[in-house]
């Protein structure tokens, strides 16, 4: 069974701690086993590859790094909260922004 997170792929998140504190993007990937989420635009690495078929001349390519899932928090409404959990009127659970008490999408 996976494990349930507060956060998924898709979401806005900004950053609470380490080199890229205070920076917002949005979640690409997310690896459960590692407990790590890939963000759009924050925490950019340099990594040399060699030349193949989908990048011919090989070279230096930026690309986002995972961080650690706890040091994310998601963003609602422009605003950062903690996310709970509940049942709807249906039974089925959804996420919920603790600060203003809206469902999450």
């Amino acid at each position: 069974m996976q494990k349930k997170l507060h956060i998924k792929v898709g979401d806005a998140v900004k950053v609470l701690s380490g080199e890229h504190r205070g920076q917002e993007g949005k979640v690409l990937s997310i690896d459960r086993t590692k407990d790590r989420a890939v963000v759009e635009g924050v925490n950019v690495i340099k990594r040399h590859t060699k030349p193949d078929a989908a990048n011919p001349q090989g070279g230096i390519v930026e690309k986002e790094a995972g961080l650690h899932i706890s040091n994310l928090m998601l963003v609602h409404n422009g605003e950062p909260t903690r996310v709970g959990r509940r049942e709807d009127k249906n039974g089925k659970l959804v996420r919920y922004a603790k600060k203003s008490g809206e469902d999450i999408k």
